[in-house]
């Protein structure tokens, strides 16, 4: 399979699966299973290409260990001491990075760029260092540009992501208490300059409060009404 677009799909929270333009399957954050906002549907996870992992908090790693030794990712990527603890599981194929740099697998480009949070590992009943958390910035095989900024608050270097790398479609999360709010995230917008905003990391528990409408809002304040907010549902797939 081979044409000049990808597909995208929402499958709640953080988590993504991207279908590229020469079909390779990649799977970001792999929480599906412990996942509420998750369709059923959606949960079984049979094959993937490439995963990313953002940091080692459970909603964005819950099903790490499972998906990689089952659907048999040939590469993963994650920061190097989180890596380190996948491996330790029995994981294969884990290729630990860190910020800044830039991995390519099978004609598409994984760089490591920097976020604001924090990055423990729940291992049994200790918490053990993940690294720090990190967003990624994917270049497809069409030369499209994506970035995903995990978890984070908004920072001013995101205004050199934009000038490095120009992501036209930005994923950000909007959901406050753990992340950045509607209002930071608008900021976020104006810093990155996209054409499309999808908003995650929200509404899958009662204390991310954050919505679409609000960043709608929040970015008219701030004169961005020429910038696309996709709003998607769980389980809901789109095409560019």
């Amino acid at each position: 399979m081979q044409n000049s677009r990808y597909q995208l799909t929402w499958l709640g929270h953080a988590t993504f699966k991207l279908t590229t333009p020469r079909g390779k399957k990649v799977l970001i954050d792999p929480w599906v299973q412990g996942n509420p906002a998750c369709p059923e549907d959606q949960k079984k996870i049979d094959h993937v290409d490439l995963m990313l992992i953002t940091h080692g908090h459970f909603d964005h790693i819950a099903d790490a260990v499972t998906i990689g030794k089952e659907a048999k990712p040939s590469t993963i990527i994650g920061v190097a001491e989180l890596c380190g603890w996948l491996s330790s599981k029995g994981v294969e194929n884990c290729s630990g990075m860190n910020i800044g740099g830039t991995q390519h697998i099978d004609g598409i480009g994984v760089t490591m760029v920097h976020a604001d949070h924090s990055c423990g590992i729940n291992d049994g009943d200790a918490i053990i260092y993940g690294g720090v958390a990190a967003g990624y910035v994917i270049e497809l095989e069409n030369g499209e540009i994506l970035y995903h900024a995990g978890d984070t608050g908004v920072f001013g270097d995101m205004a050199l992501i934009s000038e490095l790398y120009h992501p036209s479609t930005v994923l950000l999360p909007i959901g406050d208490h753990f992340t950045m709010a509607p209002r930071e995230a608008a900021y976020a917008v104006k810093l990155l300059k996209p054409q499309v905003v999808i908003p995650m990391h929200f509404g899958t528990f009662p204390v991310l409060t954050g919505t679409p409408q609000a960043l709608r809002e929040e970015m008219n304040k701030l004169g961005l009404q020429n910038i696309e907010i996709t709003a998607m549902k769980p389980g809901q797939t789109i095409e560019r």
